[in-house]
């Protein structure tokens, strides 16, 4: 596996990671809007309800966090498909506390 194949991984995974958190950060605010007529709460505004600000932080870490597990999902396939290897240097949950 050459360096010019660790580069392109890194800027693919970057591009699409990048995108990925964006569109996923739009549609949460999205659902939130369509779901309760308001705009998010700012969680470090201490006139917002703490129950509010930790609904709107836990939705929307969860919606973001399950589109760039499938972003990471979708481009090792790719990667696998169009390379015929694993991509170089894979990509990390930064959830799993299990790695040091």
């Amino acid at each position: 596996m050459g360096m010019s194949e660790k580069v392109l991984w890194k800027v693919y995974a970057g591009v699409l990671g990048a995108v990925t958190t964006l569109v996923a950060q739009k549609v949460v605010t999205k659902v939130w809007e369509l779901s309760t007529g308001d705009t998010p709460p700012d969680p470090n505004d201490p006139d917002t309800p703490l129950t509010m600000a930790l609904i709107w932080a836990a939705s929307s870490g969860l919606g973001v966090g399950m589109a760039q597990l499938a972003m990471n999902r979708f481009m090792q396939r790719r990667w696998i498909s169009n390379m015929g290897q694993k991509a170089p240097g894979g990509l990390v949950n930064k959830l799993d506390l299990s790695k040091k």
